[in-house]
C-alpha cells in the first residue's frame, strides 16, 4: 500500500492544477451512480440498430452491481486512500464516499458497460472506452481509490463486459430462432 500512496501523493501533490481540477471533477461525476452508462444504454435499447448493444450493456451493469457493490466491496472492505494518508483530503474535491474503496465501482461500472458495447459496437465503444479510461484517472486523481483499486475495477468491468456480450449474443440467437 505505501507504493500506491506514493502514487497518489504525488499525483496530489505534483499533477493537480486549477484548470484539471475542474475536468477531474466533472469526469467522476459522470460516473456517479453508473448515470451516463445506464443512459446511455437505455438509449441504446430504443433504437434496433444499437439494441444489442443496449442489451449487453444491460447485463454487463447488472453483473458489476451484483459481483462488484453487493459481494466484493462488503467483502473485502478496504479503507478509502484518504483514510489511510489523511494528507490525502486537500485532493478529494468531492463528497467524500463512504463506501469501501476496493475494487472502483466507478471503474467497473464504465469498463462493463463500454467493454459489452464493444464487442457489439466499435464505433461507438471506443469513444466509451475512452470515457471510462478517464472517469478510472478521475478516481486517481481525486485521490478515492487506491491505484489496485482502479485497475481491479477496470479488469473485472472488462471481464462482465465480455460476459454481457455473450448475454447479449444469446438473446440476440433466441429471439432470431422464434422468429424463423
Amino acid at each position: 500500500m505505501d507504493w500506491e500512496l506514493d502514487i497518489l501523493n504525488f499525483i496530489a501533490n505534483d499533477l493537480h492544477s486549477g484548470a484539471m481540477d475542474k475536468i477531474m471533477v466533472f469526469i467522476t461525476h459522470l460516473g456517479n451512480g453508473g448515470i451516463i452508462w445506464i443512459t446511455l444504454t437505455a438509449l441504446m435499447l430504443i433504437f434496433a440498430s444499437t439494441r444489442k448493444a443496449g442489451i449487453a450493456s444491460a447485463a454487463a451493469l447488472i453483473l458489476m452491481l451484483i459481483s462488484v457493490n453487493l459481494a466484493i466491496k462488503p467483502i473485502v472492505d478496504r479503507i478509502r486512500p484518504f483514510e489511510a494518508d489523511p494528507g490525502l483530503l486537500a485532493a478529494v474535491l468531492i463528497k467524500l464516499p463512504w463506501d469501501a474503496s476496493f475494487p472502483s465501482g466507478h471503474t467497473a461500472a464504465s469498463f462493463a458497460s463500454s467493454t459489452a458495447v464493444l464487442c457489439c459496437n466499435k464505433r461507438l465503444g471506443i469513444p466509451m472506452l475512452i470515457l471510462a479510461f478517464l472517469i478510472g484517472i478521475s478516481r486517481l486523481y481525486l485521490c478515492v481509490h487506491f491505484p489496485t483499486d482502479v485497475i481491479f475495477g477496470a479488469l473485472i468491468g472488462t471481464v462482465l463486459g465480455i460476459v454481457g456480450y455473450f448475454i447479449s449474443t444469446r438473446v440476440e440467437k433466441k429471439h432470431i430462432d422464434k422468429t424463423q
